[in-house]
């Protein structure tokens, strides 16, 4: 028999019709559940007290997990806040199966979600990976995006290596070498090859992570989605998306968008000024002191740039 939990219970008395839109009652709502989409089961956690827009977290990757966005669940005592793992990675359910390793397949999973939470129009809050889900989400279903929250963008992938090849110059030249030689021979587990990695981490991933959610995250990821869409690192792309560019339909979007950067981050503040620059309504807030994890490595200055936007909202 399927256990449901608590949201799950709520929500088919609501389906049932006794009376009151779904998204109501889920706002008044905190508990974690699982949610059968194509492919497996996805786990998800609802939180939230008060009427503001809802805002769905759209985590990186892909094939990572949502671990290092539990401090913006504090966005909940003014609004509806859904944080949940996409299929393959984190408490979701794992995922091999290459032919749902797509953007399409990981939108139409978000919008299963929307759909069974009864969240008419929401806000996303994507970040890296999840800017370009969150972007294509939008592309797809317009009529549910009230806005778009984009936290160190990834929507111009060929540029992005552009840039961290850049900041790959930066690290001593025993740990270059080691790169170089390393992708050459397609030897990426190399020890050499995995200490230059976690040097670039440390200088533009994360400054300050939160290391039980890092070991949680590590532990729960999922590397052949990301092997398979992204490569081998941040700075050698050679998967799926390797070829994506959003630039052509920023223009398009016709909702307000927030984009913050880190002041270290490798998504690169310039590289998200110029994102910001081709839409209607965008504006950029740069973190200071922190690199990709914002909601690491400043965390404070993260909620506040993306409460003083939601607020705005409301207030229309």
């Amino acid at each position: 028999m399927k256990s449901y939990g608590f949201l799950g219970l709520v929500l088919v008395w609501v389906l049932a019709g006794c009376g009151e839109p779904a998204a109501e009652h889920a706002a008044m709502l905190t508990d974690s559940s699982r949610l059968a989409v194509d492919g497996g089961e996805i786990w998800y956690r609802v939180t939230g007290t008060d009427s503001g827009t809802p805002l769905m977290l759209l985590h990186g990757g892909p094939g990572y997990s949502s671990y290092y966005l539990k401090s913006l669940e504090a966005l909940g005592d003014e609004r509806l806040v859904v944080r949940y793992d996409q299929l393959g990675s984190g408490k979701s359910g794992r995922m091999s199966d290459t032919t749902m390793f797509t953007i399409a397949h990981f939108v139409a999973e978000l919008d299963s979600l929307r759909r069974h939470l009864g969240l008419e129009r929401v806000v996303l809050y994507g970040h890296s990976w999840g800017t370009i889900l969150a972007v294509e989400y939008y592309r797809a279903h317009p009529a549910h995006v009230t806005a778009l929250v984009l936290g160190s963008a990834a929507l111009d992938l060929p540029a992005w290596e552009r840039n961290a090849r850049r900041l790959l110059e930066a690290l001593p030249d025993s740990m270059q070498q080691a790169v170089h030689l390393r992708e050459a021979e397609g030897n990426y587990e190399a020890p050499d090859y995995q200490a230059a990695l976690g040097e670039f981490y440390a200088r533009y991933v994360w400054l300050r992570p939160v290391e039980a959610d890092l070991d949680s995250t590590m532990a729960t990821a999922n590397f052949d989605i990301y092997m398979y869409m992204q490569g081998p690192s941040e700075f050698t792309i050679t998967g799926t998306l390797k070829d994506y560019d959003a630039r052509p339909f920023l223009p398009q979007i016709q909702v307000p968008v927030l984009y913050t950067v880190g002041e270290f981050d490798e998504a690169n503040p310039d590289l998200v000024a110029e994102f910001a620059d081709l839409m209607p309504d965008a504006r950029v807030v740069v973190i200071p002191d922190a690199a990709h994890i914002t909601s690491w490595d400043n965390p404070q200055a993260n909620l506040q740039a993306i409460r003083d936007f939601l607020g705005e909202l409301d207030a229309r």
